[in-house]
């Protein structure tokens, strides 16, 4: 499953699928993804892979701990 490090959009969107999440839905500036009364943002997509600064602060508002995260 996702690893914990850089990983790409498409992966990051696939690992909160396998949370439960549903999406990507379209936003403001940004998309996002819901599960239940939780609404996470989406970095949009560009060259580089999502950093591991930036997972570890989305994981942290998607409520899915790291152990949890290396599970999918």
């Amino acid at each position: 499953m996702p690893k914990l490090g850089p990983i790409k959009r498409r992966e990051l969107i696939k690992g909160l699928k396998q949370a439960g999440f549903s999406g990507p839905f379209s936003g403001g500036k940004h998309q996002f993804m819901v599960k239940g009364n939780l609404r996470v943002r989406i970095p949009n997509s560009h060259k580089e892979d999502i950093g591991m600064g930036l997972l570890a602060r989305i994981l942290k508002e998607a409520d899915i701990d790291k152990e949890m995260w290396a599970a999918f």
